[in-house]
């Protein structure tokens, strides 16, 4: 059988989004049960930022700055960037953050033969090079490209390329998997199979990804 592999989106896809883990940030941050409304996808009406990234008024970066700033603000300090929110509001629970439905597809898709990637645009630049080491199963991934490093943002098409290039196999035998629309239409536009990740259905989305792959 052909060489096949599952590339993954990292926030949101491989981990339970921050609008998820809501209950996570308030009790280690100390901050009153129902202190952060802002729900994103799971409830735009409560989070008309959220919309404007969607309409790409803002970038996902901007968001996350601005989100960064009003929490750091709730308890008293000054959080300059997204690094500081994700370790301050769950960085030493890396376990809780991570997605079942990706626990289990990855453990499956790694069972079965095919290579692991993942392709972000902020993984340590959000996360930190600490939590990622310590993240469960990231050892299991083949290929990890980080436009922390590469400065290669997708739906730049070179970021498709890259990790294309480094996982040694034709497009049409991997499956790309993100939450976001720019980079889904980014996969679509270099001829790259795609799934468009639902985080209110993680499960779905996963199912398709392999079976897309032939699990």
């Amino acid at each position: 059988m052909t060489e096949r592999a599952l590339i993954l989106d990292f926030g949101g896809v491989v981990t339970r989004t921050l609008f998820e883990t809501h209950d996570i940030t308030e009790r280690t941050l100390g901050l009153p049960q129902g202190s952060l409304t802002w729900l994103g996808p799971f409830d735009t009406t409560t989070d008309p930022l959220w919309v404007a990234m969607q309409k790409r008024e803002i970038s996902e970066r901007d968001y996350w700055l601005k989100r960064a700033g009003e929490v750091g603000r709730m308890v008293g300090e000054d959080w300059p960037d997204m690094q500081t929110f994700v370790r301050r509001a769950r960085g030493a629970e890396a376990e809780l953050v991570l997605r079942p439905e990706a626990r289990d597809a990855i453990l499956r898709a790694k069972e079965a033969g095919l290579k692991l990637a993942i392709l972000s645009n902020e993984l340590d630049l959000f996360y930190g090079v600490e939590f990622r080491r310590r993240f469960p199963l990231i050892d299991l991934f083949d290929v990890i490209v980080d436009a922390t490093y590469t400065r290669i943002l997708k739906p730049d098409p070179r970021a498709y390329e890259q990790v294309l290039s480094e996982l040694g196999l034709p497009r049409e035998a991997c499956v790309f998997v993100d939450d976001q629309k720019k980079n889904i239409e980014g996969a679509e536009a270099v001829g790259l199979p795609h799934v468009h990740f639902d985080v209110t259905r993680p499960a779905e989305s996963y199912a398709r990804a392999l079976a897309m792959l032939g699990l």
